[in-house]
């Protein structure tokens, strides 16, 4: 099970340029999505607890170690 905490990714954003459903200095989940990442975007999980697409140059990829992940309330049994 930890390596799917390890598979899972998070950015912080650093701009939110007209987007309410976003917090600069705030991490948040991306999800795969490879066509949005060609494009220039990435599908984050906002503040509205949905995943929408926000440009990639709003966040900075972070990799996080495995207790932090374990804090922010990654589901195990996923």
């Amino acid at each position: 099970m930890e390596k799917k905490l390890l598979d899972t990714k998070y950015a912080l954003c650093i701009e939110k340029h007209g987007c309410e459903d976003l917090e600069k200095r705030k991490f948040y989940q991306i999800l795969p999505d490879e066509k949005a990442t060609t494009e220039g975007y990435l599908r984050v999980i906002d503040e509205s607890q949905e995943d929408y697409l926000y440009p990639e140059s709003y966040f900075i990829f972070v990799e996080l170690p495995y207790k932090v992940q374990e804090a922010f309330g990654v589901d195990l049994k996923e």
